[in-house]
């Protein structure tokens, strides 16, 4: 019960919802189950009726308003918890009740006979009803709504990290530095002589390319997972991606790839087998 209460249930837009909804709320109610006697008051029309019991719906309202307004001051400098939001509610209920209960007390002249206290006690049920009802409703609304919120934002913020992660190659030198990163839609290959590689790239329909210090082992370790890289050569990391021909030659095996003045890879028999296992993989 310290706990404080969800901030959904204090947001200014929300706060107004409550009075619009609940408004409209009581308005149906008085109107259709007529409480206090309500139509026996006056031998009026049903149209005069509801302009009437409009105009006192919107009277007891204010309470409600002033209520509001009071929390929206409050909550700018302390936060409520439940039980005294519970407490608050309470305040609401009593005091429209004390409204409607003087007012029917002393305005109709048919219940000026009453006792006050039956009076208060009609007034205090009716006034939870056309209170707490609409007030559960919104809860419930407020409550599901932020969930979905929650949910459309953690799926939003989990979008980013997959693309990144899959689409966005991040090359790091031996001692763990980022050199260059490049979309994998524009990688072709990587090639490496002793402690370097040359990365190959598409830059602007452009063949380009980057040297780093790192070693072909260590990318193949790093970057081949869960993406079309794959070593198919002691010198060679290819991006299936970009391979249009695979050609079995007697001088062996070869990837052309969908890019003009780039050499033909060679696939050696060390790396045969899982050029073959990911080429089915990524090829479908």
């Amino acid at each position: 019960m310290n706990s404080k209460i969800p901030a959904y249930l204090t947001e200014k837009n929300n706060v107004i919802r409550l009075i619009l909804f609940t408004a409209a709320f009581a308005l149906l109610f008085i109107n259709i189950f007529k409480p206090f006697g309500s139509r026996d008051w006056y031998k009026i029309s049903d149209l005069k009726f509801f302009v009437f019991a409009s105009l006192i719906v919107l009277v007891g309202m204010l309470v409600v308003v002033i209520s509001r307004l009071i929390m929206l001051a409050y909550i700018r400098k302390n936060a409520i918890n439940y039980w005294q939001y519970g407490l608050w509610v309470l305040a609401e209920i009593l005091s429209m009740s004390m409204f409607y209960a003087l007012f029917t007390k002393f305005i109709p002249e048919e219940n000026a006979g009453r006792d006050f206290v039956e009076i208060f006690n009609d007034s205090a049920f009716h006034a939870s009803l056309i209170l707490l009802l609409p007030y559960a409703i919104l809860w419930l609304y407020f409550s599901w709504r932020e969930k979905n919120h929650m949910l459309e934002k953690l799926s939003q913020e989990e979008q980013p990290v997959e693309v990144h992660k899959k689409n966005l190659i991040a090359f790091l030198d031996e001692k763990g530095e980022l050199k260059i990163s490049i979309a994998l839609e524009n990688l072709l290959y990587v090639d490496s002589a002793d402690n370097y590689a040359t990365i190959h790239y598409l830059n602007k329909s452009k063949l380009s390319h980057f040297l780093i210090r790192n070693s072909l082992k260590w990318m193949e370790e790093n970057m081949t997972t869960d993406r079309p890289l794959v070593r198919c050569h002691r010198s060679y990391i290819v991006n299936l991606d970009k391979v249009k021909v695979l050609r079995k030659t007697k001088d062996g095996i070869y990837l052309e790839l969908d890019a003009m003045n780039t050499p033909d890879i060679p696939v050696s028999k060390t790396y045969y087998e899982r050029v073959m296992n990911k080429f089915s993989k990524y090829s479908v």
